[in-house]
């Protein structure tokens, strides 16, 4: 069994669309699968498309929060979710492409326990995509986990990684690191990314600066 979590806020206009391009990219794969999607405290119809596409199909599970957390608690509670022996992370604003991974879970088979995606050719602005670099480079330095990009939501993990794996804050980002130093084989795969179609980024130099907190 496949788990593919889904931490979603304020994605209602990407929700169905999304599984709808899961189920291309997992339905020719030999293993059953499932969607877990968190909603993150969203003010707008995100649960009640979540709610609709539960109840059409079998392999949607939708967990709410009952107001935003942040990324690192919806994944936990997502992870918490989980009945798949590999588990999959992607977000759901699109621009990850979920037909990478199956790509990802050949790496993983590869004996890796963590596999990282790297958005070599990222599809956002220069604003975005430099402090991006300097923190991937900073982290990497101090952490002795050199990856170029810590921050993609597209992973897959052997559950084990992240049970009982400790996330608030901005910690989602250092999942890799903490595999790391528990001594689970880490590796990253370049993997597709595409341009934003809606909606905004609600990553800023703000979130960046609690990030290098949560480092220290």
């Amino acid at each position: 069994m496949i788990s593919v979590v889904i931490p979603v806020h304020d994605e209602e206009r990407s929700v169905a669309v999304l599984y709808g391009e899961l189920q291309a990219a997992l339905g020719p794969l030999a293993a059953p699968w499932e969607a877990v999607f968190v909603d993150d405290g969203s003010s707008d119809g995100t649960f009640g498309e979540l709610r609709r596409l539960h109840a059409t199909h079998d392999n949607v599970r939708a967990v709410r929060l009952r107001r935003n957390f942040g990324k690192a608690a919806a994944l936990s509670a997502g992870f918490a979710e989980c009945s798949g022996d590999v588990i999959v992370t992607i977000d759901g604003d699109l621009q990850d492409d979920p037909a990478e991974i199956a790509r990802l879970l050949d790496k993983l088979d590869e004996g890796f326990d963590l596999v990282s995606g790297w958005k070599e050719k990222r599809q956002d602005p220069l604003s975005r995509r430099l402090p991006s670099r300097v923190f991937n480079a900073v982290a990497g330095r101090i952490s002795g986990l050199r990856l170029h990009d810590l921050n993609c939501g597209l992973k897959a993990y052997r559950p084990e990684v992240v049970r009982e794996m400790p996330l608030y804050g901005e910690l989602h980002r250092y999942i890799p690191v903490l595999a790391h130093y528990r001594g689970y084989r880490v590796a990253e795969l370049a993997v597709n990314h595409r341009p934003r179609g809606h909606g905004r980024s609600r990553y800023g130099m703000e979130r960046y600066l609690r990030g290098f907190l949560d480092l220290l």
